[in-house]
């Protein structure tokens, strides 16, 4: 128990396993950003796409706003 009572009160600094973790972290938070941003922007490619495909007639129901 003192041993850990005496961790919890170590001041030093951060080693390098401290540092992965918090690199880990950053990196799964870009990841999870780069793949939400990429499913929206490759659904609005598409869209643009089919809009631009769409005769005159069929314009006014595939391209919305």
């Amino acid at each position: 128990m003192q041993n850990f009572v005496s961790f919890l009160k170590d001041e030093s600094g951060a080693s390098a396993a401290e540092y992965a973790l918090i690199l880990a972290i950053i990196g799964a938070g870009v990841g999870v950003a780069v793949f939400s941003l990429g499913t929206a922007i490759t659904g609005k490619v598409k869209t643009a796409t089919n809009c631009l495909k769409a005769t005159s007639t069929t314009a006014s129901t595939v391209c919305k706003g």
